[in-house]
């Protein structure tokens, strides 16, 4: 028996599901997970030895690749002063500057501890702001765990939710209504239907969580004005996206600035950390300075801003990166997308800057009900061919790949490689 298999059968007596969080159990791709025992650069290193070439880099924070000596000597010296003080410090001044330069339309932010936190905190100011209570997402975007966001949609394009978890009364998602990404007309209509009462808008401009799908253009642009003619704050969750696809995230990219947005992932280094901002008027009734309350006694501890603003001051500096990582998901591309005309194979690569996804559909990946075609037995055999050739790829279907600076063009060339042999066995 190996040592993860020893490790999973201790923690399933002790932590629900063996697992602190559901996609790491590896139920998705028919397998038991592997525990892991340390990382440097693009690879990672298991319990048993086995050394695997790493495309989730931590869901996205660990840009650099893994124990990047820099990051490592900034937290080690951060350490030094204290792990938390619970008063104010110099560096969640120095972090919300560098913040609120770096993204159009965050005037003012304040910080959190994850992901979860900072959408669940925008959405309350949304409503505090606006005194309205609905609230419009869209299916397939997760925006963490908060109990009005654990929803799923019916049979139409747009419905009423009930909870999608035990646990949440139904009357906490009455006032959320879900949308289908990309389909601007399932918006109209749910503002049409509910004229005046909408508070916000929320959504992953480039959703990461149902897999890579690439925003449509007039879309976002469309959604933008709706909001605008309509009195709707619009927000952006871009805990995965943002600093990840550039340094303004993808509302540079896209040109289309929302009125308030969500950050966490790469602001910390991969320590525990979110934020989230937007215009000064709306973020004003926050408390202390307004009604809407928010607090936190680990927000902005030093360590995790200190790690943070050494990531967001190389990636200022080194714009290139960008480049570099696109050029590197572009080259995994090219090559999935030859192996997969080479053998015929039922599959389509899904892109945007350095994300990546491989749906096993024909369909092309531009709503959710295409992503939903996607084979998913196919996919966790193809994920264990590829994890038995030492790369560790996201263990569900519906995830991103990341790319991060510190994968060689050997480790891209292995990967399109062992792409092949994976899809030759399926």
């Amino acid at each position: 028996m190996t040592k993860s298999k020893i490790l999973f059968e201790k923690a399933k007596q002790i932590i629900p599901g063996g697992v602190n969080s559901p996609v790491r159990a590896f139920g998705s791709v028919n397998m038991d997970p592997i525990f892991i025992n340390s990382a440097k650069r693009s690879y990672i290193y298991d319990v048993d030895g086995n050394k695997y070439i790493d495309y989730i880099s931590s869901w996205g924070p660990m840009i650099f690749g893994h124990c990047d000596e820099k990051l490592n000597e900034v937290a080690t010296n951060a350490l030094k002063n204290g792990l938390s003080y619970g008063v104010p410090s110099e560096v969640e001044v120095e972090m919300a500057e560098i913040l609120v330069s770096a993204y159009k339309g965050c005037e003012m932010v304040r910080m959190v501890n994850s992901g979860t936190e900072a959408t669940m905190s925008a959405i309350r100011v949304a409503r505090g702001y606006t005194g309205r209570d609905k609230i419009i997402k869209f299916e397939g975007c997760y925006h963490g765990h908060s109990d009005c966001l654990l929803v799923k949609s019916g049979s139409g394009t747009l419905t009423f939710n009930v909870p999608s978890s035990l646990g949440v009364p139904a009357g906490t998602v009455k006032d959320t209504i879900v949308c289908e990404y990309n389909n601007i007309n399932s918006v109209k209509e749910a503002i049409e239907k509910n004229k005046g009462e909408i508070a916000c808008i929320i959504i992953e401009p480039v959703p990461g969580n149902m897999g890579v799908v690439a925003p449509n253009i007039e879309f976002m642009s469309e959604l933008r004005k709706v909001t605008e003619e309509n009195n709707i704050i619009l927000i952006y969750d871009e805990v995965i996206t943002g600093f990840r696809l550039s340094f303004g995230g993808a509302a540079e990219i896209l040109g289309i600035v929302p009125d308030m947005v969500c950050f966490g992932k790469i602001i910390g280094g991969g320590l525990p950390v979110g934020a989230y901002g937007g215009k000064k008027e709306i973020m004003s009734v926050v408390s202390p300075v307004g009604n809407v309350y928010q607090a936190g006694t680990l927000s902005g501890n030093p360590l995790a801003m200190e790690v943070g603003i050494a990531v967001l001051n190389r990636l200022k500096n080194n714009p290139q990166i960008y480049d570099d990582l696109e050029s590197k998901a572009k080259k995994l591309e090219d090559g999935f997308n030859a192996n997969i005309e080479a053998i015929g194979t039922k599959a389509v690569v899904s892109r945007f800057k350095s994300m990546i996804s491989i749906f096993f559909t024909k369909r092309d990946i531009e709503y959710y009900s295409d992503v939903m075609t996607s084979d998913t037995a196919m996919y966790a055999k193809y994920f264990q061919g590829m994890l038995n050739r030492g790369i560790l790829l996201p263990p569900a279907q519906y995830e991103a790949m990341f790319m991060n600076s510190s994968l060689t063009d050997e480790n891209i060339e292995y990967t399109i490689k062992s792409n092949l042999e994976a899809l030759k066995e399926i």
